[in-house]
């Protein structure tokens, strides 16, 4: 029964959709022909920014799907190929092979495949998009099991992140990682 009343409701907004398009267009004043035009291109932009709000959204929660299951292959490819840039408390890397290497030699590697039992979560994600480049603030808070085995924050913090369209995907360009509390700026002069 839900999911006839799902796909009834996914119907029924997409037939308000077309309804609300068909009368924009109707009962727009002028040259029919140039004002549908308008109309037009002006839905196909919106929806596009819809479009790319969403992947920019889905490689930010690839990030820490990857990343909890210690994906490092997986996740390094959601950076820039040569480009890309990772920094935070456990270093900085620059393209891809050098952010996977960084990941390995500061995590681990997981040749078992067996994801460890702590969490990433995301929230309050606010993405800025100026054709084929985006910036994107989003908090986070990494979860570990207490002694009851319950969940718990460890850290809470941010991202900072430049992102770009590479052949066609959204990667990041530039990723820092700010742990909030306990406090840390990755960016803050370090002794190497």
């Amino acid at each position: 029964m839900r999911k006839n009343t799902s796909k009834f409701f996914f119907f029924a907004g997409f037939t308000i959709l077309l309804f609300i398009i068909a009368f924009t267009a109707c009962s727009a004043t002028g040259d029919r022909e140039s004002v549908s035009g308008e109309t037009l291109n002006s839905i196909k932009d919106r929806l596009k920014h819809l479009e790319d709000r969403e992947e920019i959204r889905r490689v930010l929660m690839d990030y820490g799907r990857f990343l909890d299951r210690r994906d490092f292959e997986s996740f390094a490819h959601l950076f820039a190929e040569n480009d890309g840039e990772w920094i935070g408390g456990m270093g900085k890397a620059t393209g891809r092979q050098a952010i996977l290497d960084l990941m390995e030699e500061t995590i681990g590697v997981n040749s078992l495949g067996i994801a460890p039992n702590n969490y990433h979560v995301f929230s309050n994600d606010s993405i800025d998009l100026d054709g084929d480049s985006a910036t994107a603030v989003t908090k986070w808070v990494f979860m570990v099991p207490n002694a009851d085995g319950r969940p718990e924050p460890f850290y809470l913090g941010h991202y900072e992140d430049t992102l770009v369209r590479e052949k066609g995907q959204w990667k990041f360009l530039r990723r820092v990682v700010y742990s909030d509390i306990p406090a840390d700026n990755p960016e803050a002069d370090r002794t190497e």
